[in-house]
């Protein structure tokens, strides 16, 4: 009985530091910052974990490979304003996340927090 109380108080604790770990990485920003560009697409996918899920087209040179921003929006609102300007030029507020355990936080490490609307010039 007692061997029992002791496997059954090693995994409490696995799941307690498993938990802290987590919300760590979910709440600690490895870094934060913006990126400009079009918005090609955002979609919410996944088979158990519904994510929103989108790609940024950064502009680059004339004659240069267009490079692709991959990010993941966690707040339905946000998602909402973003689905609203599909195709315009926008700025993406986001902070990176690294080491997050599964793909049910998001497929990227980049979590936008807030977009922009970038006019451009006529």
């Amino acid at each position: 009985m007692l061997k029992l109380k002791h496997v059954f108080i090693a995994i409490l604790i696995s799941v307690l530091l498993m938990a802290a770990y987590v919300w760590l990485a979910l709440h600690w920003s490895y870094s934060k910052g913006e990126r400009a560009g079009y918005l090609q697409k955002l979609s919410n996918k996944g088979w158990l974990c519904k994510t929103w899920e989108g790609e940024l087209s950064l502009i680059s040179l004339p004659g240069a490979m267009p490079e692709k921003f991959l990010f993941t929006v966690r707040d339905d609102a946000i998602a909402r304003r973003i689905n609203a300007l599909a195709g315009q030029r926008v700025s993406l507020v986001y902070e990176q996340h690294k080491g997050l355990p599964t793909s049910c936080f998001g497929d990227t490490e980049y979590f936008v927090t807030d977009v922009i609307s970038v006019k451009t010039q006529p």
